[in-house]
Formats: structure tokens, C-alpha cells, sequence
């Protein structure tokens, strides 16, 4: 029977990233044919670059990968998936005790929302971007930031 990847063991597949022709579908609606897959460490290491009191969009972040790796967009489904590898990463990380982890709760939907998958879902982000001296408010049943900074 197949034993269970590690968060960390996830955090290392796929070892780099890669730019290829993206969906047409895709491509139309990005406005470019060069797609980049990311990686869960890229997303890591740019997370480290929202200051403390900032966010950014997840479409803000893949606008900055996809300039990283001189593409035309990043792909939205692996960023999602990559982000959540990191937040749980993350939090692996600080259950050991760990000072310095990646700060995956500066990171909102791009309608200002919180990730309900996140670790502890949207009341634990909340949570963590209070002590950072974001605000919100409710929009229906969901949280949304007051304010959107980059």
C-alpha cells in the first residue's frame, strides 16, 4: 500500500518549473500561449516577499511568477494547489517550533475573499492578518478584506 506524501515531501514536486503552450481556452483568456507550471518552493519563496501588513491577490501572484519565468500567464490551477501545499507546509513548520515560515496568509482571492482551505479555514487567515492589522468585512456568508495592497 502506498504510504501518504509528507507536506514537505510535496513541497519539492515538480522540482522546476516549466513554461509550456498553455490550453487554447486558456490562452485566450490570459492573452498569451506561454503558460508556466510553477513550483510549490517558487510560490514559497515569493510569499517571503509580502511585507508584514500587505496582500496580495493570488492573481497578483501569478502575475509575478509568470514575469518571473518570462511567461505570458501562470497556470491558476497548479497556483492553487502549489499555495495550499505551502499554507500547510507552513504549518508543519510551526508545529516544530519553527520562527520563520512562509506567510501563506497574505495571500486572498482576487474578489478580496478568504481560502476556506486553508489551514484553520477563512477564521484562522482572518485571524492571522488581524495580528498583522488588516480589517474586514462580511460580505453574505464570507469574509472579504477591507482593503487590497500590493
Amino acid at each position: 500500500m502506498k504510504t501518504k506524501k509528507s507536506w514537505s515531501e510535496k513541497m519539492e514536486t515538480p522540482a522546476e518549473a516549466v513554461v509550456k503552450r498553455g490550453p487554447d481556452v486558456w490562452n485566450h483568456r490570459h492573452g498569451g500561449d506561454r503558460m508556466v507550471i510553477p513550483t510549490p518552493r517558487l510560490i514559497e519563496s515569493l510569499l517571503y516577499e509580502i511585507p508584514k501588513g500587505k496582500v496580495w491577490t493570488v492573481g497578483e501572484l501569478r502575475d509575478v511568477i509568470a514575469e518571473t519565468c518570462k511567461a505570458d500567464y501562470t497556470c491558476p490551477l497548479t497556483t492553487g494547489i502549489f499555495l495550499r501545499i505551502c499554507a500547510e507546509y507552513a504549518e508543519t513548520l510551526r508545529e516544530e517550533g519553527r520562527k520563520k515560515i512562509p506567510p501563506y496568509w497574505r495571500v486572498v482571492r482576487d474578489n478580496g475573499r478568504l481560502f476556506e482551505k486553508f489551514p484553520g479555514g477563512e477564521t484562522r487567515q482572518m485571524d492571522l492578518l488581524r495580528q498583522e492589522g488588516q480589517a474586514f468585512i462580511r460580505v453574505g456568508n464570507a469574509w472579504e478584506i477591507e482593503r487590497k495592497l500590493k
